[in-house]
């Protein structure tokens, strides 16, 4: 039986220790699965530090969709992991996570799009994905209340369908990962700010906080948006820019939709959450900004956008906006692994408006990094050095309009 109460609290709260083996900077799903992991290889003296409560960054703001129909080599080996984590998250960590693989249509409007559809499908294929090309006819069998826009602008061609993406309860998450961690023996110190990194001959060996200094051997910056401000603390110009991503919920509404539903041309997604609201998103702001205030604007364009899907939502009432921040890089990949030149310290960043589906696989090789010393073969296409050898990754072709989830 999966265990979702507890006469325990969640972590324990321990006194901060003026020196750890691992300090993680960042208390989100990222930093939490890590410290877990860690875990789960032996290394047992951490310390994770956030400056608000934990999960209150980009991990309680995010839509938390899974999925792995990315496009190139790199990313889906690296997402499909991921997604095969989170199938067994709940039994693993002994928590229900409210795990919903209900299938995901990504949606092709002109002829291009359908080609771009196709090679991702064939690509998924390849790399043993659950991914196929339907037509339009099997689309309104799967979605009937879907307008197909037959005779209009953007008809739809065809879709990938990917069944195995689903939606996750995201605080679960951070709540499992984090109870985890402590039981690990990882120690968890929300409130905590890290103001500077300390550094002798080359080598990381403490942060500064707002708790006074804490020593360590390895520290790992894993803080979405606020990446490019905890790498100038150690002289580090990352290659990222931070945008805000908005989103917003409908009222509850009777079930009518079982499946996640993305369109590039029409610059949104969609999918109908348990408790009956609908879920709407779509890309990134265009201007970089910390700002995690949402704004009418992008609601009145993600509205008129799902419209042109679903016109049965045409008098339906909007319940709650809001807006996160994503660290996107030039060619849409994350950042992972060591830095040349700065030893001890470590990057999980740039993740755009996925990091929440890749917490699970990032977690777990970041740890097996620390561990062993060694670089998992997974993630050594997205190391920084990419950038300065020119092996980008491009996985922008799986993320149109800057940041469709």
């Amino acid at each position: 039986m999966f265990q979702i109460f507890s006469k325990n609290k969640m972590w324990r709260k321990r006194p901060l220790k003026d020196r750890y083996e691992v300090v993680i900077i960042g208390g989100g799903v990222h930093g939490l699965s890590t410290a877990y992991y860690l875990g789960k290889q032996g290394i047992t003296d951490v310390a994770v530090l956030d400056k608000g409560y934990l999960g209150g960054g980009a991990s309680a703001r995010t839509t938390a969709i899974i999925r792995s129909n990315y496009l190139t080599p790199e990313g889906i080996p690296f997402f499909n992991e991921s997604v095969k984590l989170y199938e067994g998250l709940a039994k693993e960590l002994n928590f229900n996570m409210l795990f919903n693989q209900m299938g995901r249509l990504d949606l092709g409007h002109t002829d291009s799009a359908v080609y771009g559809l196709r090679m991702r499908t064939e690509f998924n294929r390849i790399l043993g994905v659950d991914s196929r090309l339907i037509g339009p006819k099997e689309i309104k069998k799967l979605v009937p209340p879907m307008d197909l826009r037959e005779g209009k602008n953007f008809p739809i061609l065809a879709a990938l369908y990917h069944p195995p993406c689903g939606v996750i309860r995201h605080d679960a998450v951070v709540w499992g990962y984090g109870r985890g961690a402590d039981r690990q023996g990882a120690e968890l110190h929300p409130f905590t700010e890290v103001t500077g990194i300390d550094r002798t001959n080359g080598r990381v060996t403490g942060v500064e906080t707002s708790q006074g200094l804490v020593k360590a051997n390895t520290i790992i910056s894993a803080t979405a948006g606020w990446s490019s401000t905890i790498a100038k603390m150690v002289d580090l110009d990352l290659p990222i820019t931070t945008h805000a991503l908005q989103a917003m919920v409908t009222e509850p509404l009777k079930p009518f939709l079982d499946k996640t539903i993305s369109s590039a041309n029409l610059h949104a997604y969609v999918y109908q959450t348990d408790r009956g609201e609908v879920v709407i998103g779509g890309g990134v702001d265009p201007y970089p900004s910390y700002s995690q205030r949402s704004s009418f604007q992008p609601m009145e364009e993600l509205a008129a956008h799902v419209l042109e899907m679903f016109p049965c939502l045409k008098n339906v009432n909007v319940l709650r906006q809001w807006a996160g921040l994503c660290d996107m890089t030039p060619d849409y990949a994350p950042i992972m692994g060591p830095v040349d030149g700065i030893d001890g310290f470590i990057l999980t960043c740039g993740w755009g408006s996925w990091g929440f589906k890749a917490a699970p696989v990032a977690g777990k090789r970041i740890a097996e990094l620390i561990a062993t010393g060694e670089t998992p073969d997974l993630i050594k296409p997205f190391a920084l050095s990419r950038f300065r050898e020119g092996k980008l990754v491009n996985e922008r072709a799986a993320a149109p309009a800057a940041a469709i989830h």
